[in-house]
């Protein structure tokens, strides 16, 4: 054990060098441009963390990605705290995840208030019409250049394309991860048999590693199956203890978010109204950083500004224990053959997960002649030319607001 720390320059103890103010200033960076919801988000930190600045490799990148999609919370936070993790330790996870997430936060609760002081959204269409076609093109690098490291055989390329298809099926997000990693590690295991090998059966092992995991996670989060308090305006800690609740168990995209957000909010305890949940989910969309801010603009309109930090403390802070958790167990996936290739079919389906959201995000975003244009000249600038993919974000808002004035005019 102690010989495969010193010789790996990626366990975290090698990583301790690297500089908790870089690591910040990225991820607050990347917390005010990185527009375009998860699938985003990853792809502007594969390009500028493996691409640009080798801060990991691409296989690295590919396994952390896979353990963030394995557990609950927002799937880019979670990448952002297991990257901080990597680079500088304990210190590391909670500096790059705070500083992710902050700036979202920030901005939230400062809609917020114009939203309960005017009563309505500040207009984003211009913003979002320009920012969208250039977050394909991003996305789109980033699927190319993990994809060619992700896809080693036949066998994951035929179950990155099923899970594809899964997901164009609507299937529940977490079953195509579980089913992808356990049939390879299945097959894994039979070839091994028949080799002669003495092995144990990889679909034991997997169900006792998931009957593992959800004990653990009751006891971390005991009240996830509590019902809550009651249909009233709600004191802090209840709050706090219903945001904890959503973020220990929701899986998925800003939709899923919503349905368990409507079922908590809107239909059992009556605390907000249908349309002001939408704008919610739509804030929580349109700025840039997690979804999951969506909690901060729920929670200015419950209990103002204390509400917002109570809400946003609550859905952001599963993520960081669970990382905290799983973090240290991805290297030891690695050093087991069956749990590697476990893992490596949790890669392809979230891979085939993010190509299958970017296909939803097109067809919202490609919408003229002119987005069109911005989305194929996006391509060829990060492709070829390596541009860095947060000043096309920012010029394509450019672009957006003054298309939307022009047209306005």
């Amino acid at each position: 054990m102690a010989d495969l720390e010193t010789t790996n320059p990626e366990t975290p103890h090698a990583a301790h060098n690297g500089s908790l103010k870089e690591l910040a200033f990225f991820f607050l960076r990347l917390g005010i441009t990185a527009f375009g919801g998860p699938a985003a988000h990853i792809a502007i930190m594969e390009d500028e963390l493996v691409r640009r600045r080798k801060w990991l490799s691409r296989e690295k990148f590919l396994d952390l990605l896979g353990a963030s999609s394995l557990i609950p919370g927002p799937s880019s936070s979670e990448l952002a705290i297991h990257i901080g993790y990597l680079r500088a330790g304990w210190a590391g996870l909670v500096v790059g995840g705070v500083c992710f997430i902050l700036p979202a936060a920030i901005m939230v609760g400062i809609i917020a208030w114009a939203y309960v002081r005017f009563g309505h959204l500040p207009a984003a269409a211009g913003l979002l019409y320009g920012v969208k076609p250039v977050v394909i093109a991003v996305i789109l690098q980033a699927l190319w250049g993990l994809g060619r490291t992700a896809v080693k055989s036949w066998a994951l390329a035929i179950a990155g394309a099923a899970c594809l298809l899964l997901s164009v099926a609507q299937v529940n997000v977490v079953l195509i991860l579980l089913a992808a990693g356990a049939a390879l590690a299945t097959i894994h295991g039979l070839s091994e048999r028949r080799g002669g090998k003495p092995k144990a059966t990889p679909v034991l092992s997997l169900l006792a590693v998931r009957r593992g995991a959800r004990a653990m996670h009751a006891k971390i989060f005991p009240w996830v199956g509590a019902t809550g308090v009651a249909a009233v305006i709600p004191g802090m800690w209840p709050l706090f203890l219903i945001f904890v609740r959503i973020g220990s168990i929701v899986f998925g995209s800003g939709y899923v978010l919503l349905a368990f957000l409507r079922a908590d909010l809107v239909a059992h305890r009556a605390w907000v109204t249908d349309a002001q949940l939408v704008d919610a989910v739509a804030i929580g969309q349109i700025t840039p950083g997690p979804v999951f801010t969506t909690a901060t603009f729920l929670g200015y309109l419950l209990r103002g500004p204390a509400g917002a930090l109570v809400a946003t403390v609550g859905i952001f802070l599963p993520a960081f224990i669970l990382v905290a958790i799983s973090g240290p167990l991805v290297p030891l996936l690695r050093r087991s053959a069956t749990a590697g290739v476990f893992l490596d079919g949790v890669n392809v389906a979230s891979l085939a997960l993010m190509a299958a959201v970017s296909y939803q995000l097109g067809r919202s975003a490609i919408v003229d002649w002119l987005t069109m244009g911005m989305a194929i000249a996006s391509a060829v600038l990060l492709l070829r030319f390596r541009v860095n993919s947060a000043w096309l974000v920012l010029a394509g808002a450019a672009i957006g607001i003054a298309a939307r004035l022009a047209r306005g005019a």
